[in-house]
């Protein structure tokens, strides 16, 4: 399906952009990898789906490292017909408490360098009238939680983003949606998972239950092959018209 194509997964050497990766290159697209972390590993994985793949190290809080990476994506493949906008970080703390370098940083990452890409792939898809930008977001860009101040602003941005971005293409063959997942078991959460079996005494699987049974009623984990899935739909002929939505694969999250 999406063979001659070229996919920028950001913040993809890991965790839900791998999946995502990994579900792009089984349609045969090319992939660009791009995160911190061992870069081998991921490599050969995409590889032994058969396509052609690449890997930059750019740090996404910095605009010219940003700029350095598309530009790498484009040399080397011709252009990025599909860029997807996943990097992230997260912090946890109150906001009378909360670093002001980590706010700096959450925003850099997980909102301005999804500006910083889409400003730049969109003159080569608009010119050739076709290209796809998927913005992982977060369930957090659609629902608040306590502690988490930098991460939602970011998300609910990155929403926005999403939004504008589609509307100025509309009428062109380049599309933009987010995802929103709600907890997905990448080395992120996992952090997390460990933070709150140590801090309540429990075993890593009751901690997780005990994550899950706060928000998701569906009492599962989001896998990053769905992930992977729901962003090929996208990329899809029937994906066509699906223009500026912000889909949530949250187990019933924001149902309640």
């Amino acid at each position: 399906m999406l063979q001659g194509k070229t996919a920028l997964v950001t913040g993809s050497t890991s965790g839900i952009g791998l999946g995502i990766a990994k579900a792009l290159a089984k349609q045969g697209a090319n992939i660009v990898l791009n995160g911190f972390g061992d870069a081998e590993g991921p490599k050969a994985e995409i590889a032994a789906l058969g396509v052609k793949v690449a890997y930059h190290g750019a740090d996404m809080s910095k605009a010219t490292e940003i700029e350095a990476m598309m530009k790498f994506a484009a040399d080397t493949f011709g252009r990025v017909d599909i860029l997807v906008n996943n990097a992230g970080i997260q912090h946890v703390a109150k906001i009378e408490d909360f670093p002001i370098e980590r706010w700096d940083a959450i925003i850099a990452i997980n909102l301005s360098s999804a500006f910083h890409a889409t400003r730049l792939a969109l003159p080569a898809m608009k010119a050739a009238n076709w290209g796809r930008i998927i913005n992982v977001a977060s369930i957090h860009g659609l629902v608040g939680s306590a502690e988490k101040s930098a991460y939602v602003a970011a998300k609910h941005g990155v929403v926005g983003l999403t939004k504008v971005t589609a509307l100025e293409n509309a009428t062109t063959g380049v599309t933009c949606n987010a995802i929103c997942p709600g907890w997905v078991l990448t080395p992120l959460v996992q952090k997390q998972v460990d933070a709150k079996a140590q801090a309540m005494g429990l075993s890593n699987e009751d901690a997780k239950k005990q994550l899950l049974q706060e928000k998701e009623p569906s009492m599962q984990f989001t896998t990053p092959e769905e992930l992977g899935e729901l962003a090929v739909f996208f990329c899809s002929a029937a994906g066509n018209n699906v223009r500026g939505v912000a889909w949530n694969m949250d187990g019933g999250w924001t149902a309640q």
